[in-house]
């Protein structure tokens, strides 16, 4: 089990209690009951997805009673027939009820005036190298383009999501809505797995089919918010491989998606 995770609940209960809550024939305080246990059980899942959003000017005990709310949601919403585990199913929903409270609040993260500046070199290097190329440059190319290193640009293209919360398709407002860029597209085809995406919640069920290290690769890297570099020193590679690794998991489960 990966170290910072909660303590999973035990499988077979909880299918047991997804059944309880499923059956026709289940008293009404059998499925209270029943409902009132998963979110018990589930309550270190909030814990640990509240933690992320941590320094934004709210106490974990409040980030915890709104997370709790998606939990509540996922435990509505789940249907354990389709195999998945519930952990897996609940996070997005936990995560993405947080993200919507900060929204609906128009809280945002302070971002360090030097990433702020550097932001702004990135998107203004991206406008110069789309004229050019007649295409999204990747991030390697501006990179290039600018005299930094590729690290420096990613966490340039990150601390966008500091000011808003974007799906993989989401598109801006260009002269024309349906004209504008996903964040897929400002990218860049070449490096279009990388950090700085928000993953569909409907991919999140399909990352248990993963190979052990692409799964646990994702996980870190999404749930716990670890940078490569973390997961490569706590995982025992180097960034590049981590980085290759990640790559290659998110074009499976994008690949997955689309099919």
């Amino acid at each position: 089990m990966m170290a910072g995770a909660p303590h999973p609940p035990d499988r077979d209960h909880v299918r047991s209690l997804f059944a309880t809550l499923a059956s026709a024939t289940a008293s009404s305080a059998q499925t209270t009951g029943s409902r009132e246990e998963l979110v018990h059980l589930h309550l270190d899942l909030v814990t640990l997805c509240a933690r992320r959003f941590g320094g934004r000017g709210e106490s974990l005990d409040d980030l915890v009673q709104v997370g709790t709310i998606g939990l509540l949601n996922a435990i509505d919403r789940f249907d354990a027939e389709r195999g998945f585990e519930f952990a897996t199913f609940a996070t997005p929903t936990i995560v993405g009820e947080i993200k919507r409270h900060f929204r609906d609040k128009s809280w945002a993260v302070r971002v360090p005036r030097r990433l702020q500046e550097l932001r702004a070199e990135v998107n203004a290097a991206t406008g110069d190298l789309t004229q050019d190329l007649g295409r999204s440059p990747t991030p390697r190319e501006v990179a290039i383009h600018l005299g930094l290193g590729l690290n420096e640009v990613v966490e340039a293209l990150e601390s966008s999501n500091a000011y808003s919360t974007l799906s993989l398709d989401h598109r801006g407002h260009g002269d024309d809505e349906d004209e504008g860029s996903s964040v897929l597209d400002l990218l860049g085809a070449e490096d279009e797995a990388l950090e700085g995406v928000e993953l569909r919640e409907s991919l999140w069920p399909l990352v248990d089919s993963l190979p052990a290290r692409q799964r646990d690769i994702v996980r870190m890297r999404f749930v716990e918010s670890l940078s490569q570099q973390q997961i490569a020193d706590r995982v025992g590679l180097s960034q590049m491989q981590i980085s290759r690794l990640l790559r290659r998991a998110l074009e499976t489960l994008r690949g997955s998606f689309d099919t």
